[in-house]
């Protein structure tokens, strides 16, 4: 008795030792009150203080900062002991968002489960340093997130600015809870701003056998609420690899704060052990709490360096909307937006207005301050005036445009180096959405064919109807935009060039998209009517075949579209061709139709394409396609239909080559500049 009462205050020494501890000695739990010491991977800005404080990031902008445990931890389903259960966890930790203004933070805090710690290519902003474009939504991420979220991002479809979420493989959350919590003693829910700078506390609790995820969350000064924020049943028996890093990751945009993770504890094994409250680092005091006493000091004796910095600010402020006017945009005056206006309608193009980006600038959506419409703007850089009056007079021109099937040019705006171009809004954003991207509604025949009809009209307008032919030289599925009832609008008139009716086009310089390009662009540069035909040909499969014109990761044999349709249309079987994703819900005799009609509009000799008068007969069921072959033995023999082939060689785009179609399938210039049979 004597030795166990001598050895019990060595033993409570070790506990404490233990608890106190910022590494546990196995992988199976472990706690940190305050990090020193610890041996974690960081990653971008992220850093621990000499306090013991884990700062994921600061104020710079469009940064991310990460934090992850030192070593993977086992989830392996091939372990002799390995049951359900061996999936299951429980985690609480500590954090604190200080917000650069009192009002805005960016972008939040995620507690991360992945295979690697590791993101390669992953993006800031509304990425919390995790995804990009093209890793958000893929099945083979393998991640498991909660997300602290404090911008609202469209893209995702977050509920508001001040949110969690449970994330798998993407940041489009399975589901989510604007952010409150269960007050014990008051038996009310209370809301809690996550960019308070106030200390909270998280809880996350997984049951693998009842496959069920708890996620609790209160400010420090709380006891743990009795009932959680969510609750929802998750299999992460797909989603975990046999090995699992746990950590944080964080971003901030182009508004920031200061992300802490102030104390964590996990168990693999029952509940995590509480963390010590007493034991936790203190945050940073509040720079803006500084200003008011500051102030008090600066007044009294410096008036005049007040006055000064009164003075800078409003030059400042006034630089902020500096515009480029010259004297000829008088006439234009009803079609130019002030720069002020367009500032204010899309909130200062933050990121939560942002719509998307293309190779001739960002998109952002706005409401106009003066009439509440919405409009999209578009912003291009420009650091030459040579020819900038005639693009600027090109640019009134197509405001002037009126179809029900075009995107209506709204105005513009000049800044130094920035051209701004407003255009109405479409709510439903671009039809390659649509059509590629998972996770988004699957667009029945009925759609495509009224929106392949749509567009053949309002290209018919700018070739043959409005007072000058305009040609639009990059129709593509990203160009076709869809309104509030899916109509398709033609827009991005960013490359578009005017010429009069019966004149020969003067441009001679090859633009466009590899894949979309007619083969006599590569020889002559000059384009035509007959060169957008090819585009909507192109077009037309696309919405059928529901792929891209060019697809690197296919075999060579289905690498470009064009090649891969008229191979089964030679060979008979051209149905197969279609769109799984429709089913075989379709009218066979419209598919038919327009996979025909888009090899038809594809084909190497512009004379024998139909021109867009033709093309909407067609569609409309007006006139029907010609009982013949649609190519002849010559054209076959040359070697057809390698056209995406043939402008990479020309031009050195980046697409694949291979054999070419000889000279005398483009004879002479007539071919080259009259469309239609």
């Amino acid at each position: 008795m004597v030795a166990a009462s001598e050895l019990l205050p060595f033993l409570v020494y070790c506990f404490l030792s233990l608890k106190h501890s910022t590494l546990a000695q196995d992988e199976t739990h472990f706690i940190y009150n305050g990090f020193n010491g610890s041996s974690f991977l960081l990653n971008g800005i992220a850093k621990i203080h000499p306090s013991g404080l884990l700062e994921l990031t600061n104020t710079s902008k469009r940064q991310f900062g990460r934090a992850f445990f030192p070593s993977p931890l086992n989830f392996s389903k091939t372990l002799a002991n390995y049951n359900s259960e061996s999936l299951s966890f429980s985690t609480t930790f500590v954090f604190a968002i200080l917000p650069e203004s009192s009002t805005l933070g960016g972008h939040g805090i995620a507690f991360t489960m992945s295979p690697s710690a590791e993101f390669k290519g992953s993006l800031p902003s509304e990425y919390l340093g995790l995804f990009n474009t093209s890793t958000s939504g893929s099945s083979s991420s393998h991640v498991f997130a909660v997300e602290l979220d404090t911008i609202l991002s469209v893209e995702f479809d977050d509920i508001n600015d001040n949110h969690v979420g449970i994330d798998i493989n993407g940041l489009r959350s399975n589901v989510s809870a604007p952010v409150t919590y269960f007050s014990n003693k008051e038996r009310i829910n209370r809301t809690l701003e996550l960019i308070s700078g106030k200390p909270i506390q998280v809880w996350i609790e997984y049951n693998a056998t009842d496959k069920l995820l708890n996620l609790t969350i209160a400010p420090i000064t709380s006891e743990k609420p009795l009932h959680p924020l969510l609750s929802t049943f998750l299999d992460l028996s797909t989603i975990f690899s046999d090995s699992m890093y746990v950590g944080f990751s964080s971003s901030t945009g182009t508004m920031a704060s200061r992300h802490y993770i102030l104390g964590w504890s996990f168990s693999r094994i029952g509940q995590a052990v509480a963390l010590d409250k007493a034991q936790l680092p203190s945050l940073p005091r509040n720079r803006k709490s500084n200003f008011p006493t500051i102030l008090r000091i600066l007044i009294p004796s410096t008036a005049l360096m007040l006055l000064m910095i009164f003075l800078i600010v409003y030059m400042k402020r006034k630089k902020k909307y500096e515009e480029v006017r010259q004297d000829w945009e008088r006439e234009y005056g009803p079609q130019r937006f002030s720069y002020k206006d367009l500032f204010r309608a899309t909130k200062g193009f933050q990121d939560k207005e942002f719509l998307g980006a293309g190779g001739f600038g960002s998109v952002y959506r706005g409401t106009l301050p003066s009439s509440n419409v919405q409009v999209a703007v578009k912003k291009v850089s420009h650091y030459s005036t040579i020819g900038i009056k005639q693009f600027v007079s090109e640019i009134v021109s197509m405001g002037r445009l009126r179809h029900r099937n075009l995107v209506q040019l709204l105005g513009y705006c000049r800044r130094k180096g920035e051209l701004l171009l407003v255009y109405e809004y479409m709510p439903n954003g671009s039809l390659d959405k649509f059509l590629f991207r998972s996770g988004t509604p699957t667009l029945s025949w009925s759609q495509r064919y009224q929106i392949l009809k749509g567009v053949a009209s309002g290209l018919l307008y700018l070739h043959d109807e409005w007072e000058q032919v305009v040609l639009h030289r990059d129709i593509k599925a990203s160009n076709v935009l869809l309104d509030s009832d899916l109509n398709g609008r033609l827009g991005d008139f960013g490359l578009a060039k005017f010429h009069d009716h019966g004149a020969t086009p003067q441009t001679t310089f090859v633009v466009g998209t590899v894949g979309y390009l007619a083969p006599e662009l590569a020889r002559t540069g000059r384009a035509t009517t007959c060169s957008d035909v090819f585009a909507f040909g192109t077009f037309l499969l696309e919405i059928a075949c529901g792929r891209k014109p060019i697809e690197s990761s296919r075999s060579a044999e289905e690498l470009i579209l064009v090649d891969w349709v008229f191979d089964h249309w030679e060979r008979g079987l051209i149905l197969l061709t279609s769109d799984p994703r429709l089913e075989g819900n379709f009218d066979i005799e419209e598919m038919k139709l327009v996979l025909t009609l888009g090899l038809l509009c594809c084909h190497p000799v512009p004379a024998t394409r139909p021109n867009m008068r033709q093309v909407v007969r067609y569609l409309d069921g007006d006139s029907k396609l010609p009982e013949i072959a649609l190519f002849n033995a010559a054209d076959l023999a040359s070697g057809f239909y390698h056209l995406g082939r043939e402008v990479s060689h020309q031009n050195n785009l980046s697409a694949p080559t291979t054999n070419n179609f000889s000279r005398n399938s483009l004879s002479s210039s007539n071919s080259i500049l009259s469309c239609g049979r």
